[in-house]
């Protein structure tokens, strides 16, 4: 990701891309450069520009998975609503019954 990251600096500001002014840049935050790796960044990127990199780029990241969570979670809270609400009385009513206690979690 730091090769690439070095990559789209130096060329969105159009200076040249090559392995010695990636490694420049990058040696200027204090990081060693592996000349394979960015040779193998520049073959790959080769006779693209930044902005089909970008786009490219985009579009693999629509197929990512995020997790699915926001998904099962809405589904269920549909299906079980009523569920969800006697679970949070209860829920809230067990609090309520830890404040009675007479102290609390810092003193």
């Amino acid at each position: 990701m730091k090769y690439l990251a070095a990559y789209l600096l130096l060329a969105q500001n159009g200076k040249e891309t090559t392995v010695d002014s990636i490694s420049q840049l990058l040696a200027t935050v204090g990081i060693e450069a592996d000349a394979a790796r960015i040779e193998s960044l520049l073959k790959s990127v080769e006779g693209k520009t930044v902005e089909e990199l970008i786009a490219e780029g985009n579009s693999k990241l629509a197929t990512v998975p995020t997790g699915g969570a926001a998904a099962a979670g809405s589904a269920s809270a549909a299906a079980g609503s009523s569920e969800a609400a006697a679970e949070e009385k209860e829920e809230s009513a067990a609090e309520e019954s830890d404040d009675d206690m007479g102290f609390g979690l810092f003193d």
